[in-house]
């Protein structure tokens, strides 16, 4: 697959990256209530064009990858959602195995988007990709992050530094 497959919710439009997308998806990371759980400091643009490239490029190499997300009322890019390889270099390994990651707009915050979209995308994943774990990490302090990923069916691992910052890992179980 080489591009993100258009998949519809009730509420929101998952879709391919594009690039016109780069100016809003950078605003929503510059958000205090976004940016704090991936540091102290906002999301560059070079960090942020970074992520957007390697979001489509995941699609051409692995198959899968992030899709953007738009709320269907006003067609505004809300978040992302997807599954990913990132090779953190993290105890345990999980490099070839996908990784499961959400990022919401604070607007959205509390609305149910984020589980809504993280559905979707579990329930592609299970129809079209071999059975494998799913891992995630999360900070330990986004709690409704971690209340979500213990929705969807992932367990705590542990919890470890990663970039110096406390970090949990958790996995979900191959499906099927």
């Amino acid at each position: 697959m080489r591009e993100a497959p258009r998949i519809e919710t009730e509420r929101l439009v998952l879709r391919p990256w594009r690039k016109d997308d780069f100016r809003p998806w950078h605003a929503i990371m510059q958000h205090p209530d976004v940016h704090r759980h991936f540091g102290p400091q906002p999301m560059g643009t070079e960090e942020a064009w970074r992520r957007l490239t390697a979001a489509v490029g995941g699609w051409q190499f692995n198959g899968f990858g992030t899709w953007a997300v738009d709320r269907k009322s006003d067609g505004k890019l809300v978040g992302n959602v997807g599954i990913f390889t990132a090779w953190r270099g993290l105890d345990p390994e999980f490099g070839d195995e996908p990784e499961m990651g959400w990022i919401f707009a604070a607007e959205t915050h509390g609305q149910g988007f984020a589980r809504e979209a993280c559905n979707a995308v579990i329930d592609w994943t299970e129809g079209n990709l071999e059975p494998k774990p799913l891992w995630a990490i999360i900070a330990p302090e986004n709690e409704p992050s971690l209340k979500l990923a213990q929705k969807l069916g992932f367990e705590r691992i542990g919890e470890t530094l990663y970039h110096d910052d406390p970090t949990v890992i958790l996995k979900r179980p191959a499906w099927g």
